[in-house]
């Protein structure tokens, strides 16, 4: 029995003896079951909102000189490193705002970068056809991986040990960190990976194209598992939830979808955004989701509800990408305004 119905089932137990003690037939009552079922469902949401804090922006983060295309956390918490336009990786202390190094050396707009999961070095990736890796404390650029193809995004399996890539030819690539080679080509998407995901566990990649599909793949042997069909327009970004059971994925058709690994089906549809949904992840605890867009918001989600459970506001242009901090309690985000913002 889900936690839904066992809800329901215990409420209506107790408004039976409630009812019984009062000498009321139930009978009287047209469509106990609907009336307790709303109840409960009323009931979860307003525990959800107790539940979630109330973010508000509590630190403007400046000095890109072009669009923030992606912001992640440190595993500690305590850093962010963000990709811009500006052809720069930026490192940010987030206790103080400030910024601790610049990356140069990419020629062209940065797409995307990450830590490490030791946290000290950062890999990112630019149109200039080329994925680096940088040391945080020196700021130099330790290695570079050269492509025929434009790298869209990339993400470190969880032992630092490969790095992920989803290219423009519609191809997803490992590559050994400390050789520089291509380990494996996973193939099977028909154009742009826009994003590529290792679940905690290090077994399976997910990816998402701009053929509007999902695939879920096995690492080891390089096959696709799944092939995840149902939103309208470009998958812009997909991620596993903490336990792996689950993937939410956002796309150009304004929707946020929640999927059953194991099945391979579509569970919730998540309908409020106003335009394209750039991205989306789980909070650490799985019970939330959060989401940006071209729309100017970031929203957040209860995951067993489906419901919209917070809007935030404040961005003067659209907002490309987010994260979520360790512990959950900070939100970061980068937008077109060329600015971070920290959410608390």
């Amino acid at each position: 029995m889900n936690q839904q119905k066992k809800k329901e089932e215990e409420i209506k137990i107790v408004i039976r003896n409630w009812l019984q003690t009062l000498e009321v037939q139930i009978g009287w009552i047209d469509d106990f079951d609907k009336i307790v079922a709303k109840y409960v469902k009323n009931f979860s949401f307003f525990q959800v909102q107790l539940r979630c804090k109330d973010f508000e922006v509590i630190k403007v983060l400046e000095g890109h000189m072009g669009d923030v295309n992606s912001v992640r956390f440190s595993r500690d918490g305590k850093m962010i490193v963000s990709s811009s336009n500006d052809e720069t990786v930026r490192i940010w202390n987030v206790e103080s705002g400030k910024q601790i190094q610049i990356l140069r050396g990419h020629s062209d707009w940065v797409n995307v970068a990450v830590f490490s999961p030791n946290g000290k070095t950062v890999a990112s990736c630019a149109d200039d056809r080329t994925i680096r890796l940088w040391d945080i404390t020196s700021g130099k650029e330790l290695r570079k991986f050269e492509k025929k193809a434009y790298t869209v995004n990339l993400n470190f399996s969880p032992d630092g040990k490969t790095i992920a890539s989803g290219s423009t030819d519609g191809t997803i690539q490992l590559w050994d960190v400390n050789s520089e080679k291509e380990i494996k080509k996973l193939l099977g998407h028909s154009d742009t990976v826009r994003s590529v995901q290792y679940s905690s566990d290090g077994q399976m990649i997910v990816s998402s194209s701009k053929d509007d599909t999902i695939c879920i793949w096995n690492i080891k042997s390089g096959k696709r598992l799944k092939e995840l069909k149902g939103h309208t327009d470009t998958v812009e970004n997909v991620n596993f939830s903490p336990n792996n059971q689950f993937i939410v994925s956002c796309s150009y058709d304004n929707t946020i979808r929640i999927w059953d690994v194991k099945s391979g089906n579509q569970l919730k549809i998540l309908k409020g955004h106003k335009s394209d949904v750039n991205d989306v992840k789980y909070f650490p605890d799985g019970s939330t989701i959060v989401s940006c867009s071209d729309d100017e918001t970031i929203c957040l989600w209860d995951v067993n509800s489906g419901q919209k459970i917070q809007e935030l506001k404040g961005c003067s242009k659209r907002i490309l990408g987010i994260d979520i901090s360790p512990n959950g309690n900070i939100i970061a985000s980068g937008s077109r305004d060329r600015i971070i913002r920290i959410w608390g």
